[in-house]
């Protein structure tokens, strides 16, 4: 339930609160710590204390940054269909990146552009090459995972081929569509292709970083149970040799591409968050910042995402919203994708469906956990083109972590995050901590109960 006031929406000027305006930036691929203000705040453990990401800390400071926020599906189509839906994949249907999100689909944009909001999705959407975007009314957008030069955007189905690096050209249209609705609530998605593979950073940012090396992990010699998982794309090993050529520095430039194609997304940040200030749209805008899932730079020695580990499950989560979020927040609860959909409809003050497995992070905002999750469930589900990575479940607590692979009981890991936060020593046969494993298994089955069994259906079983 919502204590927030309903607000009508009014022309500027005419004295009322008008309801808040939604902004929504995803970028794809970036890790929770690829953050300019996270690698203030390790000091010591930071390993690229040289990134800046001025405009993006920028939106942190003036509001919440969530030190804690995962995604409950590490992978891209899931993770965007949860931040929409407000669900998980396995009740959503959107389970891996060649499934379309269901135009039937409980979705934040639908319910938004029904309560009179004026709807924008642009840039990358990353649902298979699906064509249309449900609930959205304005859409300038790519199929697939588009180009960093030379993408075709479709401009209301129209083919329009883009001269430029595809997250300026995502940005432009973010802009276009912002100014042509300052007079209407509205609420837009922008999404960003970097810093995915391959990545190609635009000439303004290609040599930000040049000569950058970074850290090697603490835990890049800490193997998964299951085996040596998905590898590392070749630069990405960061000083560990993994089946490649790169160096031993961590200075690979194809590395560093990775964090310069962050860079160049915060300048097209600094771009909208200054067209807001300009219309004086700032105050009455939520803008939510976020990557759709984590990515390992050598940790585990695995490279990618997917599987349940903190660097490919933890996200960075960003929220502004002047009228009630205040300056300089740090959350430590556990935030979800599943949360920002509730949230958007809690601050419209609109009903929040039962369906959404979700909870509004007002409450968390206002300094109030008193009620809010103790653990959650992460789910993966098998893909036969990535057969490195098996199919898993896992339960996060604040302090502990029991991953499961449903069919290999010898793999089951158990973390205490509280001790070991690098996920150095599985624990799952060390008989002192029978104890911690039976609670945890014990969570998951609430977890379970509650939200659905992701493997309760053979057509997402391994």
């Amino acid at each position: 339930t919502s204590a927030h006031e309903t607000a009508e929406p009014a022309e500027p000027g005419a004295g009322a609160v008008r309801r808040p305006n939604f902004l929504f930036l995803i970028t794809d691929d970036q890790r929770w710590d690829a953050l300019g203000a996270v690698q203030r705040a390790q000091g010591d453990r930071a390993r690229w204390p040289w990134l800046q990401t001025p405009n993006l800390d920028r939106l942190a400071a003036g509001g919440a940054r969530f030190s804690n926020a995962f995604v409950v599906h590490s992978l891209c189509s899931p993770s965007r269909a949860a931040f929409l839906s407000g669900q998980y994949g396995h009740l959503c249907g959107v389970t891996d990146n060649s499934t379309h999100f269901p135009a039937d689909a409980v979705n934040v944009a639908a319910l938004l552009s029904g309560a009179g909001y004026r709807t924008g999705y642009v840039g990358k959407y990353h649902m298979a090459f699906q064509p249309d975007r449900p609930g959205f009314q304005y859409v300038a957008s790519y199929t697939s995972q588009g180009e960093y030069f030379g993408s075709t955007f479709l401009i209301e189905g129209r083919p329009v081929k883009s001269n430029v690096w595809v997250d300026d050209a995502a940005t432009d249209y973010a802009l276009e569509f912002i100014r042509d609705s300052r007079h209407e609530p509205w609420f837009l998605v922008v999404g960003f292709k970097s810093p995915h593979t391959p990545r190609q950073p635009p000439r303004r940012a290609d040599e930000r970083f040049a000569g950058r090396s970074v850290r090697i992990a603490a835990n890049a010699d800490a193997t998964p149970s299951y085996g040596k998982g998905q590898r590392a794309f070749k630069g990405e090993e960061v000083g560990r040799p993994v089946e490649t050529d790169a160096d031993s520095s961590g200075s690979d430039p194809y590395l560093l591409d990775y964090f310069e194609s962050i860079a160049a997304v915060d300048d097209n940040v600094g771009r909208v968050l200054d067209l807001l200030d300009e219309l004086q749209q700032a105050e009455d805008t939520v803008v939510v910042f976020a990557g759709d899932n984590g990515y390992y730079l050598g940790e585990h020695g695995l490279g990618d995402k997917r599987s349940a580990y903190e660097e490919s499950m933890r996200i960075p989560l960003l929220m502004r919203y002047p009228r009630k979020v205040p300056r300089e927040t740090v959350i430590d609860a556990m935030a979800l994708n599943i949360d920002m959909a509730p949230t958007f409809l809690d601050l419209a003050s609109l009903a929040i469906p039962d369906a959404m497995q979700g909870a509004s992070w007002m409450p968390l905002v206002f300094g109030d956990a008193s009620n809010w999750r103790k653990a959650f469930m992460f789910e993966y589900f098998f893909e036969s083109g990535l057969p490195a990575t098996p199919a898993m479940l896992a339960l996060r607590t604040p302090t502990a972590k029991l991953i499961v692979y449903p069919g290999h009981e010898e793999w089951t890991e158990l973390f205490d995050l509280a001790a070991d936060p690098y996920e150095l020593a599985n624990l799952a046969k060390t008989p002192e901590r029978r104890g911690l494993l039976e609670s945890l298994r014990r969570q998951l089955e609430e977890q379970k109960q509650r939200f659905g069994d992701p493997f309760a259906s053979a057509a997402v079983r391994d």
